[in-house]
């Protein structure tokens, strides 16, 4: 017996649960939802991320740091051309720096052509360079004899190693989980804002708005006396 009532109860619950999601969705605001997804599609047209940006910098900084050290390096053995021309043109991989610069310009290359021409939006790339630059530099450091060659045999690879990976957790971390979050807002900014034009389809026309003709004075009354004379007797 109780079984209509109880039904007729989880009905009424239940429409009253999704009232308010009805409500929620009546009120977006259109205008809004715009706002929102052109300042997107701005971002889109720059064709490259604040985030990106800065990430590109980074590696440009790291180049530039890498052959900031390496010049000093170049003038404490005694002058730039000919410590150059015993680095480079007599290269010898146990006591010159040389290799660790061009490792320098090598990051700079792919990670440039990767993230900020091909605009990538994987690790693959990055993770690439960290593994060639930490197990060249490892093996430099095992091999070769720069410890005996003062402070630059710990400071160039050490700076090497961990600008590299810097490059790795900052891409990881923070270039590529705040592109996919600010796509993700995009898309659901989009799909809020098809659904509002589907429940706002446009403003009322003037053509849809009319007014009723003015009724005469006194037409109430003729009316009602030609009702009551239409009555039977």
């Amino acid at each position: 017996m109780n079984r209509v009532p109880a039904d007729a109860e989880n009905a009424h619950s239940s429409s009253v649960e999704s009232c308010p999601s009805l409500r929620d969705v009546h009120s977006i605001n259109p205008t809004q939802l715009m706002a929102r997804i052109e300042s997107y599609e701005g971002r889109e047209k720059k064709g490259i991320s604040d985030v990106r940006r800065t990430f590109c910098l980074f590696v440009t900084f790291d180049l530039l740091f890498i052959t900031l050290l390496w010049i000093i390096e170049l003038n404490v053995k005694g002058g730039i051309e000919t410590t150059l021309e015993k680095e480079v043109l007599h290269y010898d991989y146990s006591s010159s720096y040389f290799d660790i610069f061009l490792l320098a310009v090598f990051r700079f290359k792919v990670l440039i052509l990767a993230y900020a021409m091909c605009r990538l939006r994987h690790w693959w790339a990055i993770a690439f360079t960290t593994a060639v630059t930490s197990a060249f530099l490892l093996a430099k450091v095992i091999i070769s004899q720069l410890f005996s060659q003062g402070a630059f045999g710990y400071v160039l690879p050490i700076i090497s190693f961990i600008l590299a990976w810097i490059e790795t957790w900052f891409l990881d971390f923070k270039v590529l989980p705040q592109e996919a979050e600010e796509e993700n807002r995009f898309l659901i900014a989009q799909d809020a804002s098809e659904r509002a034009a589907l429940l706002h389809p446009g403003v009322f026309s003037d053509g849809q708005f009319y007014s009723p003709p003015e009724s005469v004075a006194g037409s109430d009354e003729d009316s009602e006396e030609k009702q009551d004379s239409e009555k039977p007797i």
